[in-house]
């Protein structure tokens, strides 16, 4: 087993710990100590949301990457533009964050919540005829795409991405501490509840690219094998924030690995994730 060095700050203190199946695991409970250990945060500059004209897609950017650009959530912003799953989007193609849809697109376009005038925006193909006062009943808003992520637990879990389940909770040592969701590459990976980012780099072998969130003094989740991070250490998160875009690094294919961490110890995820 390789060990490499970590160098992180909890609170005003600073550890040093191996890396390794060991060390991930002290990194984790480390994690999950008690308040005087709490992360610094630091402020984000909020980034202002867009309303109005669009995007043209270069090569590597993805719908996420975009979304958090311009101050969207991204499964608002693909289902204005009619992107259904895997959302993938190509060089070239036209991103709109205005009223107007991408041509062609046969997705109703989504309101913001705060929209004022409900004949501003383009109605949908199938729009209710008006009353015979002239004003314009409201559609039902449609599921977004991404919905089963959103979607949060009695307990207030959600699931970080979409996709099948490839692999199991083990609660034997030499076996899967979490679970294995499949999915696309670059598609988004989101935040399981609120937390602070306490990890976010390469440094842990057999993970890859890694996210780890501290939520509690009790709970810990950790996200690997991305191709992309999109926080820092020190950052705060809300449950459903894109964090990540899902990759292979450290593994064999195309996956995000998840576990949560009770006290240090890991437990089945599925016992916390709303069923789906």
């Amino acid at each position: 087993m390789s060990f490499r060095v970590l160098q992180f700050r909890l609170g005003s203190r600073a550890a040093r710990l191996p890396l390794g199946g060991i060390a991930f695991a002290l990194l984790l409970a480390g994690c999950a100590s008690s308040s005087r250990d709490s992360v610094q945060v630091a402020e984000q500059p909020a980034v202002p949301h867009v309303t109005s004209g669009q995007h043209v897609v270069s090569r590597g950017e993805s719908i996420s990457s975009i979304a958090i650009r311009y101050g969207w959530d991204w499964r608002e912003l693909a289902a204005l533009n009619g992107i259904a799953a895997p959302y993938v989007i190509r060089p070239g193609q036209t991103i709109h964050f205005g009223p107007a849809r991408q041509a062609g697109s046969t997705q109703t376009v989504r309101q913001p919540a705060a929209a004022t005038a409900a004949s501003s925006a383009t109605p949908p193909a199938a729009a209710p005829a008006k009353p015979a006062d002239g004003t314009v009943q409201a559609k039902p808003a449609t599921t977004p795409p991404g919905s089963a992520v959103s979607a949060r637990s009695s307990s207030g879990w959600s699931w970080p991405a979409d996709g099948p389940l490839v692999g199991r909770f083990s609660s034997n040592d030499s076996l899967n501490k979490g679970i294995d969701i499949g999915g696309q590459l670059g598609q988004p990976v989101v935040a399981a509840s609120d937390g602070s980012v306490v990890y976010a780099g390469g440094g842990l072998r057999g993970y890859g690219e890694l996210v780890i969130i501290k939520h509690s003094d009790i709970y810990v989740t950790a996200y690997g094998h991305n191709r992309r991070l999109l926080v820092r250490e020190g950052q705060q998160v809300k449950a459903g924030q894109t964090i990540a875009e899902m990759g292979s690094t450290g593994t064999d294919r195309v996956k995000l690995h998840f576990e949560i961490r009770r006290q240090g110890k890991p437990v089945d995820p599925l016992q916390y994730l709303p069923s789906r």
